[in-house]
């Protein structure tokens, strides 16, 4: 789950993480507000949307006074703002974060995710601040730092010191961004985060140690413990047919194909797109129905599935382990025959009773595809489409 840059300091204030002073706004006027009761007269407008490279797209931008924090307020709100991670649709931009301005003297990276190469968190930090970090570790990974953090004993202040000197601070400022590491430590694992961004962390000329933007997404599994956080959702701001999905307890992402998949388990799903863009197509989406395709499961798969208007074909792979392939079997049958379906089926099922699941589709009033294994339905459901 992700949140806006706003509730991200939000949460990061709450363990003393420092962050600039500022407020959510959701009006001209509103914006105008929070501007006059910043400590500076400079201010800085944020376009509020999950996406970054939002100041390349026009969503940043310095106001030197509250008047032209009303100009910024009145060109952002309800603009459509494209970056490179919105895709050429872009959002909508329907909320402003208006912050003080910072007197910056150097820019850098920091960041905490699951390194499950190692099977570790792991403190990121380096010099490249404002810049991608894919393309930092792209170009030169050597300029990344990382620090390991052992799960008996937690992220130590000499791994902090360790980031603080190779960044190349000096006097307070290793000081001052020890307390940040740790107090970002602290709020990650306290909230079962997947990753905190802060880019740039910001040096002032004061040598205070600021997040000037923070990223923060959460473990969705985890979201049970943190009902608070829950209700930070934005709905305006995810994919229509994911949040759809989500309340069937369907794993469903959007790709740009045009080949629906339903599949039973995340990796074979991951594993049934590779196949089908191998054969020559291109998945429109990923979706885990977990272990028990039942009608009911099948179904709700097929409504999100065909609800995108890009989808001219869809593979059903099953592998029969928890539940009977005959049983996935009649579910297909049954969901089909329940609701419109008006493109081409492929079905590849394996497993406990996949000979007799193959012969009911076969035998049902419904002109399935059946698939012998995974090869043969991805060139078959790339055949229909070519057909």
């Amino acid at each position: 789950m992700k949140i806006h840059e706003y509730q991200a300091k939000d949460i990061l204030k709450k363990y003393n993480v420092p962050v600039p002073e500022g407020h959510v706004a959701f009006s001209i006027d509103e914006a105008v507000a929070v501007a006059k009761q910043l400590p500076t007269q400079a201010a800085v407008v944020k376009a509020q949307i999950h996406a970054g490279g939002r100041g390349k797209g026009g969503g940043v931008k310095i106001a030197k006074n509250p008047q032209e924090v009303e100009q910024y307020a009145r060109q952002m709100l309800g603009m459509n703002l494209v970056t490179h991670q919105t895709g050429p649709e872009g959002k909508e931009v329907k909320k402003l974060l208006i912050e003080q301005g910072i007197d910056i003297e150097r820019e850098l990276y920091l960041g905490m995710v699951l390194d499950r190469s190692v099977s570790r968190f792991v403190m990121m930090a380096s010099t490249e601040g404002g810049v991608e970090i894919e393309k930092v570790a792209a170009e030169t990974p050597e300029k990344i730092l990382k620090e390991w953090i052992d799960p008996r004993v937690g992220f130590q202040p000499f791994q902090a010191r360790n980031l603080a000197f190779g960044l190349g601070l000096e006097g307070k400022q290793v000081s001052n961004a020890v307390k940040f590491m740790m107090a970002l430590y602290k709020a990650f694992m306290a909230n079962d985060c997947s990753l905190a961004e802060i880019n740039p962390l910001v040096v002032t000329k004061q040598g205070e140690v600021l997040a000037l933007d923070a990223k923060i997404n959460f473990d969705d599994s985890a979201l049970f413990r943190h009902k608070d956080i829950i209700e930070l959702r934005d709905l305006d701001e995810e994919e229509p047919l994911e949040v759809e999905a989500s309340k069937y307890n369907l794993n469903y992402i959007k790709l740009d194909g045009n080949v629906g998949c339903m599949v039973n388990g995340a990796g074979l799903a991951m594993a049934t797109m590779d196949i089908i863009k191998l054969a020559g197509g291109e998945p429109a989406n990923f979706l885990d129905v977990g272990g028990g395709a039942n009608v009911e499961t099948v179904r709700n798969g097929f409504k999100i599935i065909l609800a995108d208007p890009n989808v001219k074909a869809i593979l059903i792979n099953i592998f029969g382990g928890i539940v009977r392939c005959d049983r996935v079997a009649q579910g297909v049958i049954e969901a089909v025959q329940s609701i419109e379906v008006n493109v081409p089926i492929v079905v590849r099922l394996a497993g406990t009773n996949a000979e007799e699941a193959g012969e009911m589709l076969q035998n049902s009033d419904i002109d399935f595809v059946v698939a012998d294994n995974l090869a043969d339905a991805a060139q078959k459901v790339v055949g229909v489409l070519n057909a």
